[in-house]
Order: structure tokens, then C-alpha cells, then sequence
């Protein structure tokens, strides 16, 4: 339940408390002053999903939200309509208005320091965790990290037009992506050199960074799933704190990934892990204004932007913005030709293992390694694992798939083939 408190005058009183009667809406009135003029507060308690209805009939009539609007948290109403309200608006389908939606999304911001406190923190706990190779661990540095409240700020900020809140979120957004890497950085040399960590490790080694060398079609889904997500609970009913930790997820291990690899002397893969750490984060922002503006959450004046910035601010942010499209164009590109090679790969595999003499084996994955630090890389390396649950020694099959997944890619692949044994 909500409370809408709101002012009216003396000529406003009347067509305002006919058309709530009318509207089934309980309300209590009062005098009140301001600036050394009486009117009236009234406060009208209202279902969650009926406060954009109750705005907008009072729009209708006259009454402006600027005006004086209040709009709070009940714990529990009971009037003479409460119930038939419930009833009438409980399969109504009303996002927050725009000034619950600045509030809530303003509730998830965090002062600078605890901010970039946590997030120096969180990085700290995913490099172990990855470094371990622990994904309990590195789930716990995605439940401590804040990065949520930039992100949903900033497209709360676009889509409301809110400088201010959108020119802050996105300063926040880059400090802590740098506080992230540096952190991951600092900690990672610090385990090198103390020997906590030999010197030799090959990270390539480590499954829960493998996943993250690199731009893909899983990694393009996951951000745009999360900030979809993000934003949709906002702007409903729905809880937040879950799906920041799932923002968290497509962040935070990628900030990881290229601290660690820096340190162990992986310069492309801690550039390809830098890539898609930025164009994850391109994406989460992306896909959470596209479901605001789904959502029909608009800024009230056009050009509120640029309108009040100088011109040479305004090149800034033009440049910037035809900078993203470039880098997001350029990944979905590269995404989709490494999709369909994967395909490729896929039905090559399946195919080899398709006769009755493979009975007994069984595909397990089948993961493509790329080189490179361009997203248009070149597929280096096809690891295939098997399952094996036949008798003696598993069959010789490393020839036949380099013969035919080079002859499909139409370059030197070379191809690495691992078997898993179970005991029937």
C-alpha cells in the first residue's frame, strides 16, 4: 500500500475530492499552510499498482505533482474501499512512477568512499576465489559488490532526464571498474610474490577463468539478460538485491580475470578479459534503458542532455556515444562469426561420433580456443571431452577429428581430445 499526500487550493478542493468519491478513493482532508497561504492536504491511501492511476487523475485535473506531492510506504490500510481497491487494481500491470522510481533507484546508491570500499573488497574476494578455483568463493565476492546502484541509476537517470543522477552514475560506473582492476591487480601481485602462488601457474588451467578470456555469444547473453532484469525489477514490485548480485556476476570475475592475468604476464588475455568486461558492462546499461523505455519512462523535455552543457561538452558526449556503437557493433559482429564456427565445430563432432562403432563414447563439451587480442580472433584450438564407458582402451579418435575439423575451418586447428572413464 501507498500514501498520496498532496496539496490543493481552495478552488481545486472541491473537483479534486468529487473525482476521488467518484473513484472509489478514501481520503482525509486538512488544512495546512504554506507560504502563509491555507490549503488543503489531503492523503489518500491508495493500492501499489493504483499510485500512476491517482497521478494521472489528478493531472487531469490541475493538480501538478511539483506542486506538492508525497508519496510513502503504508504498512497496512483499512478504510471503507481498501479491499475493493486491492481487487481492482491487483492484476494491473503499473510500473512506478517517475518519482518512485529516482527514490528507489536513489535508495540503491551508496556514499564514494563505502562504495569503492566494497568494491576494492569484492575484487579482492573473486581474484582468490578464481585463483582457488572456487566458485562458492567467487559467488561471495558477487553478493558484497554495489555495482548495481550505478548502473540502474544511470539509465534511471536517462530515461527520466536526471543530469545529474545519469552524469554521477556513470563517473561511478568507471571508478569502480578502475578501483576493481586495481585491486585485482595489487592482490594478484601480492600472492605471486609471496609466494602463495607459484610463480609457473598457468591460468589457462583454472576453468573459472578460461570462461573469461574473452567476448561470446554467452557472455553477450548474460548482460543483456542481467541488465534487463535489473531494470525490470525496478520498475515494478519486484526485489533488486538478488538480481545485483547476478549484475555482479558478468563484472566483477571478468575485473578479476585481467588483474590476474597481468600479473602472470597474460597480456592478451588480460586485454580480451578487459574487452569484455567494458562491453558487458555496454550491454547491462543498454538493456536495462531499453526495458525503462519499454516501460514508457521518458524524459519530460527533449534536448535535456546537451541543452545546458557547452559546446565542446556536447562533442564529448557525441563522440562517446558513437564510440559505444562501434565497440557494440564490432562484438556483436565477432560474436555472431564465432558462433556459427562453433556451430560448425559442433556438428563436425557430432558427426564423427555418429556411427554405431562409437557406442560406448559419448560427447561431453566441445570448447573452441581462440588467439588474439582482436574480437575477430582466430580459432587456435578445439578441445573436445569425451565420456567413456566401454571396455579397455578408449578408441583412437584425435586423427580423424584434426582431419575433419580442419578440413571445416580451412586452416591449421589443432585439436585436443580428453576422455572422462566411468566404471559400469
Amino acid at each position: 500500500m501507498r500514501q498520496i499526500q498532496v496539496l490543493v487550493s481552495d478552488e481545486q478542493r472541491q473537483t479534486v475530492t468529487d473525482a476521488l468519491q467518484e473513484e472509489g478513493f478514501d481520503y482525509v482532508r486538512q488544512r495546512a499552510w504554506r507560504n502563509g497561504d491555507q490549503e488543503w492536504l489531503l492523503e489518500i491511501p491508495v493500492p501499489t499498482d493504483a499510485v500512476g492511476y491517482v497521478l494521472d487523475l489528478l493531472d487531469e485535473l490541475g493538480v501538478r505533482e511539483e506542486q506538492y506531492t508525497v508519496i510513502g510506504s503504508v504498512e497496512a490500510a483499512m478504510t471503507p474501499h481498501t479491499e475493493q481497491l486491492k481487487e481492482r487494481f491487483a492484476s494491473d500491470f503499473d510500473p512506478l512512477t517517475k518519482p518512485e522510481l529516482r527514490s528507489k533507484a536513489g535508495d540503491m546508491s551508496r556514499d564514494f568512499r563505502s562504495f569503492v570500499a566494497m568494491i576494492f573488497l569484492s575484487a579482492i574476494i573473486a581474484t582468490a576465489g578464481l585463483l582457488a578455483n572456487s566458485p562458492a568463493v567467487v559467488v561471495g565476492s558477487m553478493v558484497i559488490a554495489p555495482i548495481v546502484g550505478p548502473v540502474l541509476t544511470a539509465s534511471v537517470g536517462a530515461t527520466t532526464g536526471d543530469r545529474p543522477m545519469l552524469v554521477n552514475s556513470i563517473f561511478l560506473q568507471a571508478t569502480g571498474l578502475v578501483v576493481a582492476l586495481g585491486g585485482s591487480l595489487a592482490v594478484s601481485l601480492l600472492l605471486q610474490y609471496g609466494g602463495f602462488v607459484p610463480d609457473a601457474l598457468d591460468i589457462s588451467s583454472l576453468d573459472l577463468v578460461t570462461v573469461r578470456f574473452a567476448p561470446g555469444i554467452l557472455s553477450i547473453t548474460v548482460g543483456l539478460a542481467a541488465g534487463a532484469a535489473a531494470a525490470f525489477g525496478l520498475a515494478t514490485k519486484g526485489p533488486t538485491s538478488l538480481i545485483g548480485v547476478m549484475i555482479a556476476a558478468a563484472l566483477i570475475p571478468a575485473a578479476a580475470t585481467v588483474g590476474i592475468a597481468a600479473a602472470w604476464g597474460y597480456p592478451r588475455i588480460a586485454l580480451g578479459s578487459l574487452l569484455l568486461l567494458v562491453v558487458t558492462l555496454i550491454l547491462i546499461n543498454v538493456a536495462a534503458l531499453t526495458v525503462l523505455v519499454a516501460l514508457r519512462y521518458r524524459p519530460e523535455q527533449s534536448g535535456w542532455l546537451t541543452a545546458a552543457a557547452p559546446q565542446p561538452r556536447q562533442s564529448i558526449l557525441l563522440l562517446t556515444a558513437v564510440a559505444l556503437l562501434v565497440i557494440g557493433g564490432v562484438v556483436v559482429g565477432a560474436s555472431v562469426q564465432q558462433i556459427v564456427y562453433e556451430q560448425q565445430v559442433n556438428q563436425e563432432v557430432e558427426d564423427v561420433f555418429a556411427g554405431d562403432e562409437y557406442e560406448s563414447v559419448e560427447i561431453v563439451t566441445t570448447r573452441v580456443r581462440y588467439g588474439g587480442i582482436s574480437p575477430f580472433q582466430e580459432p587456435q584450438a578445439v578441445t573436445v571431452t569425451l565420456s567413456y564407458t566401454g571396455d579397455g582402451s578408449p578408441p583412437q579418435v584425435g586423427d580423424q577429428l584434426d582431419e575433419r575439423l580442419g578440413a571445416a575451418g580451412g586452416q591449421d586447428i589443432r585439436v585436443r581430445v580428453q576422455f572422462v572413464e566411468y566404471q559400469q
